[in-house]
Parts: structure tokens; C-alpha cells; sequence
């Protein structure tokens, strides 16, 4: 059994990789023999579903954790910033709408078929916009340091927590839609840790962590990605008396 897991990860990490470095007809031919080739183990080892929900959990989440640099660039040219982000988002909704046409555009594409979850085959996968949406309304809305706060919980509350879920797993919260206690607790601990780093407010970093996890828990699907810096931004700028 154990030589199969490895044999099964192995065959699914090839597949998922060369997804990079084709286009058009033969991407598409390969993803189908990649979905084919997990059906018929699945049912063998359910280890390889997982297998494959972390795989595309790592390339959604490192999209969140790159998002983390918003308030590094707005702190040189919050303008600049802005219009990149608006220019990246009608960039991909562009090519979003051509792949659900058959057309595939390199690299976005790509990563797009190998991120999106199952809820979002044959959909257009709306997480990239909104992540962006919430960087943005983050910058427009608040003042320092909230909107670095907010930010900063989209990228590494909300990113780690669904890290944690997928890989931990464990027990999960009542009407949360599978959210787990072991995400809700990375969320938690990553927000407070870089809150309390820039407030240097323990108590302060306390209740806001709280705040941004009770949000990352709440089964409101990609449109976390706006409610999660929205209402973080709002409370810690209410909270440290800045609005």
C-alpha cells in the first residue's frame, strides 16, 4: 500500500506539472487523462484526493501570500499600486472568460485549471478577482496602519487557515461549511502575531485577531476575500481610534 501512495503521488505530481508546459488541445487532453487517472485510484486510496486538494490549495494560497505585498508597493506609490492591481484583475478576467471558451492563454490559464477547486469546474473562478477587490477597498478605504492590518489578514489568516484545514484537517465548526478549528487557529495566530508586531499592542492584537478569524469562519465562499480586509480594516481603525 505504501509503494502505491508513493506511485499515485508520483504519477498525479507529473501530471499536475506538465500542466505548465503545454497549451491549447494537448493541456486539455492531459488534465482530462490526470482527472481520469484520480478517479479510478480514488477509490483505491482516498489519500490521493487529498493529494491533489492540497496541490491546488499551495497554488490558491500562494496567490494570498503574494497579495502581502500590496502594502510594501502602496508605501512607495499607492496610485501605482492601485491601477496594477486593477490592470492584473481586468487582465485575468479577460482571460478567465476566454478559458471558459476554449481559449487558452499561457500561464494564467494554466494556473487557473491547476488552483480552482471542484465547486468551480467548468465556472468562472472568481477568487483571484475578489482578492484583489479587498486589497483595493482596503487601500481606498482605511488609513495606516489599518489597511496594512487588513491586508495582512486576507493574505496570511485566510491563507494559512485553508492550509491548515486541508492538511490537518480534524474538527470541523458547526455551520461554517467545513471550516475546521485547526484553520480557524492558524488564522488566529497568524493575524495576531502581525498585528501585535505592528501595534505592539498585545490586547489591541488580541481582539482584532479575533475579529479576523470569526470573519475567515464565516461560510461566505470566495467573497471572504472582501469581507475578511473589509471588516478587519473597519474594527482595528475603530479600535485604535483612527476613524
Amino acid at each position: 500500500m505504501k509503494n502505491f501512495c508513493v506511485l499515485t503521488y508520483y504519477k498525479i505530481s507529473n501530471y499536475i506539472f506538465t500542466l505548465f508546459e503545454n497549451t491549447g488541445t494537448e493541456l486539455a487532453c492531459k488534465y482530462i487523462r490526470m482527472e481520469k487517472f484520480i478517479q479510478v485510484v480514488a477509490a483505491r486510496n482516498k489519500d490521493v484526493v487529498v493529494v491533489r486538494q492540497i496541490r491546488g490549495e499551495l497554488i490558491r494560497k500562494l496567490l494570498h501570500f503574494l497579495i502581502a505585498l500590496v502594502p510594501l508597493l502602496a508605501a512607495f506609490n499607492k496610485n501605482f499600486t492601485l491601477m496594477l492591481l486593477t490592470t492584473g484583475t481586468i487582465a485575468y478576467i479577460i482571460a478567465e472568460r476566454l478559458r471558459l471558451e476554449g481559449v487558452q492563454i499561457f500561464f494564467i490559464s494554466n494556473i487557473t485549471i491547476v488552483a480552482s477547486r471542484e465547486r468551480d469546474k467548468g465556472r468562472f473562478v472568481l477568487g483571484p478577482v475578489t482578492l484583489a477587490l479587498g486589497a483595493m477597498m482596503a487601500l481606498l478605504i482605511y488609513p495606516e496602519p489599518a489597511a496594512r492590518i487588513a491586508i495582512y489578514a486576507l493574505a496570511f489568516g485566510d491563507g494559512f487557515s485553508s492550509l491548515m484545514g486541508k492538511i490537518v484537517q480534524g474538527i470541523k465548526i458547526p455551520f461554517t461549511r467545513g471550516k475546521t478549528v485547526a484553520g480557524s487557529l492558524a488564522c488566529f495566530v497568524s493575524v495576531f502575531l502581525i498585528t501585535w508586531r505592528i501595534l505592539g499592542s498585545f490586547w489591541k492584537a488580541l481582539c482584532i485577531a479575533l475579529v479576523a478569524t470569526v470573519l475567515e469562519a464565516m461560510p461566505t465562499g470566495d467573497f471572504d476575500n472582501i469581507i475578511i480586509p473589509l471588516g478587519t480594516g473597519l474594527f482595528t481603525s475603530v479600535l485604535i481610534g483612527i476613524i
